[in-house]
């Protein structure tokens, strides 16, 4: 897989995990007490969906851009939400027009919700991304941007201070031992902050590594969404992801599962959403 995000800004995997990240964000947030959010593999923060990397795939005009020409007449909360993040940072940072020019990453989508006394470390290894970050947020004292490895981080920034945590872990899966490395980050994770909310990303290459990966997790308490765009995706295109969230807050499983079925049903014939509850509960398609 190509680490540049600019590639896939806006594509249906972001529609995956972006929606279940706000929806995260909001439910957490609705606590009176302090929250700390570790983005492990942050990104540029933003993308242009004019620029040549977005133009060279496609791959936002099937994916936010098929949402984004939607009706809001029965669309679901939690979309609507996404949504609405989308647009504002669009109309915040993009140029003037009905268009949608620029897509915001997971970093804008935890910016944009944080609260006074929360607490925000982006972290981005890749240097050239990591530039863009710092770009991103010149300024803005309310994001800590560290040009490091997101998996260190994860030891060095567990438990923290605030009792609370978010963590995103969205690794770009550029190297063949990725699965093992996420699992004894994520172990180790739990080790120093069992109660934090963990959300993993992964791509569906490779059953048997997803197949390892989730087995790893048997002990601990998570919701497990995939989303696959069915046999009609071009050979050699990723065509299933999926996403992990350990300690969901209450009411996330429900919000996604409204959710997910509708976003899938509007990413053309055969794409289908699955649920699956740990540790084996039968997973729920549509």
């Amino acid at each position: 897989m190509n680490y540049r995000h600019g590639y896939h800004a806006g594509n249906f995997a972001d529609l995956l995990k972006h929606t279940a990240l706000c929806e995260l964000l909001r439910l957490l947030t609705t606590k009176d007490k302090k929250l700390f959010v570790l983005d492990t593999h942050a990104g540029a923060g933003g993308y242009d969906l004019g620029g040549s990397q977005a133009r060279r795939t496609g791959e936002a005009e099937a994916g936010i851009g098929r949402l984004m020409a939607e009706s809001q007449a029965g669309m679901p909360a939690a979309v609507a939400r996404y949504l609405a993040a989308v647009r504002a940072y669009d109309r915040k940072f993009g140029p003037p027009g009905g268009q949608l020019h620029r897509y915001p990453g997971s970093p804008r989508l935890v910016r944009a919700v944080l609260r006074p006394g929360d607490r925000f470390v982006a972290c981005e290894k890749h240097p050239e991304e990591a530039l863009l970050l710092k770009r991103e947020f010149a300024g803005d004292r309310a994001v800590e941007v560290r040009q490091a490895d997101g998996y260190h981080a994860i030891k060095a920034a567990l438990p923290p201070v605030e009792r609370r945590a978010l963590v995103l872990i969205d690794p770009p899966f550029e190297a063949t031992d990725e699965f093992e490395v996420l699992t004894r980050a994520v172990r180790h994770g739990l080790r120093r902050f069992a109660t934090g909310c963990y959300a993993i990303w992964y791509p569906i290459k490779d059953e048997a590594a997803v197949s390892l990966f989730v087995a790893s997790l048997a002990e601990v308490e998570y919701l497990r969404m995939e989303l696959d765009l069915g046999p009609r995706t071009p050979e050699g295109k990723l065509a299933a992801c999926g996403l992990i969230v350990i300690n969901p807050p209450w009411k996330f499983e429900e919000a996604m599962r409204e959710a997910l079925p509708w976003i899938a049903a509007r990413l053309g014939e055969g794409a289908m959403s699955s649920f699956f509850v740990s540790p084996s509960e039968s997973p729920a398609q549509s």
